[in-house]
């Protein structure tokens, strides 16, 4: 009797990709700490505000004041210089995060890439028997190309969000903890409204990647057999195939838009 075998669970996406990005841990902490930095120089420019409305209302008796300027004029000096390191700082970040984490996209897209193709190089040949040529080229490409994209940008949005959750909510509930309490109570419905929409859209973009897997592998042989089409004049026959193909991605894309473009409305 064969020895029968369970199937290996796969860990999620994010540890895996966590995983992947150790050797290059020096660049992520670089990345992740212009990330903060830059969204806490982003954040200063409304205390700026209230230190001006401070120095018109109270003049003399300001908080500037009294750390020393004494003087409106001095006051309004010190608030201009505040101004320009605090934007100065805020943009100095912003391009050494981009940077970062533009770079470090590119360094994870290229070894992610050689990885898979090396791993596929080392497969039986039943599998690509079994599994369609457009189907591979859609992880090699769209998938990695994915990954990039979230590392180029969608990393340092989490991150920055995170950061301003935690300044702005933690200022606002030492400052006034009514409105922090009545600002804070939609979270969990945010959340729980986010896995919602998550365990529906997961789903829907597996589908979309398989429709554009199978439409990347009839162009793929299509176009490599392009000479056996015309030979046999089937070109309207072809076309009507890649209609149809092109059609069921079109579909699916419609019905995974449909849901995603519902999301930030209704939690809103």
């Amino acid at each position: 009797m064969a020895e029968q075998t369970l199937p290996r669970r796969i860990k999620p996406a994010l540890p895996r990709l966590l995983s992947h990005l150790k050797p290059y841990r020096t660049r992520v902490w670089m990345a992740v700490s212009c990330s903060i930095i830059n969204k806490i120089f982003d954040l200063l420019p409304p205390v700026l505000i209230g230190l001006a409305v401070d120095v018109v209302v109270q003049q003399d008796s300001s908080w500037l004041a009294a750390l020393g300027a004494t003087t409106v004029p001095s006051q309004l000096i010190v608030l201009a210089v505040l101004s320009f390191l605090v934007w100065t700082a805020e943009s100095l970040f912003e391009y050494l995060y981009g940077v970062l984490w533009r770079n470090l996209a590119q360094t994870t897209q290229h070894s992610l890439r050689l990885e898979a193709y090396d791993h596929l190089q080392k497969l039986e040949m039943d599998f690509f028997e079994r599994d369609s040529t457009g189907r591979l080229l859609t992880v090699l490409g769209d998938d990695i190309h994915q990954l990039e994209r979230f590392l180029e940008r969608g990393a340092n949005e989490i991150l920055q969000l995170v950061t301003t959750v935690l300044l702005v909510g933690g200022a606002m509930t030492l400052m006034a903890p009514g409105v922090a309490l009545f600002a804070f109570l939609p979270i969990p419905i945010i959340l729980l409204g986010s896995l919602h929409f998550q365990r529906r859209l997961a789903p829907r973009y597996r589908d979309v990647r398989q429709r554009a897997g199978d439409l990347a592998s009839r162009l793929s042989n299509n176009l490599g057999g392009m000479l056996t089409i015309k030979s046999f004049a089937t070109e309207a026959w072809e076309l009507e195939q890649l209609r149809t193909a092109s059609d069921a991605y079109r579909q699916c894309n419609r019905q995974a838009i449909r849901i995603s473009a519902a999301f930030i409305p209704l939690i809103r």
